[in-house]
């Protein structure tokens, strides 16, 4: 294995054009680790907001973006049983996807699904963590249950479409424009509301109201998103586009006993990913094995034109998943 690697770093706070390509030592795995060869990197919103100087990463991840990669293990930690050189492997990871060699926890990683290629395995860890952890377990969303997602169109928007589906939830999901509201219902979705035409808490209301809701806009839609909700109902943030401050008048959470909470995933302890990760591989995986559920793919770009990627996504003419090509 060579010493050194191509990765892309971000070489001030900035714009797209920040991210430039350096030769970087390839990491060496740590106990619990792996060593992954990527194969694909998956490009998120977190990886933008870090390369704006608004995401720092935490004290022992690396400085390069990156939250998920596909590829094949090349190296073993102390203490890693469970994996072997040689698997082909997605991973959650704490950064550094966007290189040639990233090192993650081994209980970060599990198997690319059979019959799916590397470039749609590197699209599960970042979106599937994510919403199964805020869904699912801390939303709690049953079969039967009325659920409203944000930006459906999004790579954590068409997963949670395709998730809750599946699960036997009723979807209902925003987005702007009539393209992205046709992706949406294609998935899963009952209703898709574009929310230039139309207001989501009139169509939620008319409704009965929202069960859970999964936000990623904030602002002036936390307020809204809780009249939307039904008695007794959730709403798990994830993110705030619009925003982390809004008046909210919490009388209205409990004379309706409703519930906010919220996550993000990056900070969270690696025990705590590993139990995410052991979920996905008992409830998940099998569907998407089984073709039930599926990333939706929107563009491929090469490592080296990680700009041109974050481009894409900041314009937010995308639907779904953004990858990065390493070394396929």
């Amino acid at each position: 294995m060579s010493q050194t690697m191509t990765a892309m770093e971000i070489t001030k706070p900035g714009g797209p054009e920040v991210l430039q390509p350096v030769e970087r030592p390839v990491p060496e795995p740590s106990h619990g680790q792996v060593v992954i060869k990527v194969a694909y990197a998956g490009v998120n919103r977190p990886d933008a907001l870090q390369r704006a100087g608004k995401y720092a990463p935490p004290p022992t991840a690396s400085d390069l973006p990156g939250l998920e990669a596909s590829g094949k293990v090349v190296a073993l930690g102390e203490g890693v049983t469970d994996l072997a050189v040689g698997d082909e492997v997605c991973a959650l990871l704490p950064g550094g996807g966007y290189a040639e060699f990233v090192a993650t926890p081994a209980a970060h990683c599990l198997p690319v699904p059979d019959g799916m290629g590397m470039k749609e395995a590197a699209c599960l860890p970042e979106t599937f963590f994510t919403v199964w952890s805020n869904v699912f377990m801390r939303g709690g969303l049953k079969a039967g249950e009325k659920f409203l997602v944000h930006g459906g169109s999004s790579g954590i928007g068409t997963t949670a479409i395709q998730l809750a589906h599946a699960f036997g939830a009723r979807v209902f999901a925003t987005a702007g424009t009539d393209k992205k509201c046709a992706a949406c219902m294609e998935l899963g979705a009952e209703a898709a509301i574009n929310y230039r035409d139309m207001d989501f808490v009139d169509v939620l209301t008319a409704e009965g109201g929202a069960d859970l809701v999964l936000d990623m806009v904030g602002g002036d839609y936390i307020p809204r998103n809780l009249q939307s909700l039904a008695d007794d109902g959730r709403l798990v943030q994830i993110a705030f586009l619009q925003g982390p401050k809004v008046e909210v008048n919490f009388a209205t959470l409990m004379t309706r006993r409703l519930t906010m909470t919220g996550s993000t995933l990056r900070p969270q302890s690696d025990l705590a990913k590993a139990r995410i990760a052991q979920e996905l591989r008992e409830a998940v995986w099998p569907l998407l094995v089984a073709g039930r559920v599926a990333p939706v793919m929107d563009s491929t770009y090469p490592l080296t034109e990680a700009a041109a990627a974050h481009a894409r996504m900041e314009g937010s003419g995308h639907i779904g998943k953004i990858v990065l090509e390493v070394a396929p």
